[in-house]
């Protein structure tokens, strides 16, 4: 087949180069000409994608993959068109800024060959295939869905970093707006995809047809909007603990003991381009869903609530050296995206404390890119708070850290036996000092 897979992003390009790898010809498009020519280079744009550079240098050379800025080189004569483009969420409304897919969908309708098919994978609210994008790609094509072209939602289900190997763990789930159009896709998904055997699983790995696009469109949405009411139901659990001097970590792992309990853990923040998102597209079109705005409520306030406890302890923070142990989002991933790292510092900064960052994935420059003070280990802190779960903080001692009157453990990192004789708290943990 020949693919056109649309943005060549941490999802998109390994999504191309998993094609490319099955014997089919792939054009990746990017309205980013240095990924472009990054990528028509053979390396990779973005450290970090297990098996990505490899794979690179072996397909380019070998002209199975190729990039591009043009639409009209990828997608005539397209037998699929896999899109990926970036949904935007404004943090202050919760509506989705559909402004860079919508010109993607655009540029792919100005150029659809008959008979292709459309596959929509960038997560969505629950109607958008259909409401959305069949009418906007039929309108500027000419043609008609369902019997022109095929239109179809499959949600990518994959983590940054490990996406080749989720490719094989999860089920493809496909949605279409006809059977025909689910039939494709099923034929299009096991040619391109391979599957792990999962004997966990009530029926075989592989293409699960869920019937319709709002069907997996809602799959997308439910799973990970579950994670983020799990947490934030978590971490009231661990504010609760904290006022009553338990350790939640040990309830938790109690409760978990039973077959039917799934309590993930509290954690001063929840980050990425997925949790604290897709919610919120889940509300756009479910506003009367109380409980999912109520859990992405306490898990935003979280960061705050942290930094509130700082200054119970040691009073007013003005003047104060903080250093906020983590930027990136989670352990491990050196990524951004809405990671509590912002909120920690804002609500450190309005209280008066001179703030710096600590990130050993992140040089200086790039700390100060994102707009923050590097901070060195060595270099003196009177409160440092731990943000970011990177296993490097499991070592952490006050010697890292001189004059270190507080340490706030966010993430139930660190060793609490290097940490005897100065004040620490875990969120969670009972809230005692140690």
């Amino acid at each position: 087949m020949r693919i056109a897979v649309i943005a060549l992003g941490k999802i998109g390009l390994p999504l191309a180069v998993q094609f490319a790898s099955k014997g089919h010809e792939v054009i990746g498009v990017d309205v980013n000409a240095e990924t472009v020519a990054t990528v028509n280079a053979g390396e990779e744009p973005f450290p970090g994608e297990a098996r990505l550079a490899e794979r690179l240098a072996e397909l380019v050379p070998s002209g199975a993959l190729r990039a591009t800025t043009d639409y009209a080189d990828a997608v005539p004569g397209a037998d699929a068109v896999v899109v990926v483009v970036p949904l935007f969420v404004d943090e202050e409304t919760a509506k989705p800024d559909f402004g860079w897919m919508d010109a993607a969908t655009k540029s792919l309708a100005e150029h659809l060959s008959p008979g292709a098919l459309v596959s929509y994978e960038t997560t969505l609210p629950v109607g958008t295939t259909r409401t959305r994008w069949k009418p906007m790609i039929e309108e500027i094509s000419g043609l008609t869905e369902g019997e022109d072209f095929h239109l179809v939602f499959s949600p990518e289900r994959v983590l940054t970093g490990r996406v080749f190997a989720d490719l094989r763990k999860y089920p493809k789930l496909i949605g279409g707006l006809s059977e025909a159009g689910a039939a494709r896709a099923r034929e299009f998904y096991e040619a391109v995809l391979d599957f792990d055997e999962r004997p966990d699983l009530d029926r075989p790995n592989g293409v699960w047809d869920l019937g319709a696009a709002e069907a997996s469109e809602l799959a997308k949405l439910a799973e990970t909007t579950y994670r983020d009411v799990n947490i934030g139901l978590a971490n009231q659990f661990a504010l609760f603990a904290d006022r009553q001097g338990i350790d939640v970590h040990a309830v938790i792992a109690a409760s978990n003991s039973q077959p039917y309990s799934h309590i993930h853990r509290p954690g001063i923040a929840v980050g990425g381009h997925c949790i604290p998102v897709y919610p919120r597209l889940y509300l756009s079109v479910d506003p009367e869903a109380t409980i999912v705005r109520d859990a992405r409520r306490v898990n935003a306030e979280m960061p705050e609530r942290m930094v509130a406890r700082a200054e119970e302890i040691l009073g007013d923070l003005t003047g104060l050296r903080a250093v906020v142990l983590g930027a990136a989002y989670r352990g491990g991933a050196k990524e951004t995206a809405f990671s509590g790292v912002f909120a920690t510092v804002d609500a450190l900064t309005r209280r008066g404390a001179t703030v710096t960052v600590h990130d050993p994935l992140y040089t200086d420059g790039e700390l100060e890119g994102i707009g923050f003070a590097a901070h060195h280990l060595g270099d003196p802190a009177d409160v440092a708070i731990v943000q970011t779960d990177h296993p490097e903080y499991a070592t952490l001692a006050p010697a890292d850290l001189p004059g270190i009157r507080l340490l706030v453990d966010g993430r139930r990192v660190t060793d609490g036996a290097r940490w005897a004789g100065t004040a620490r708290i875990v969120l969670g943990a009972g809230s005692r000092l140690s």
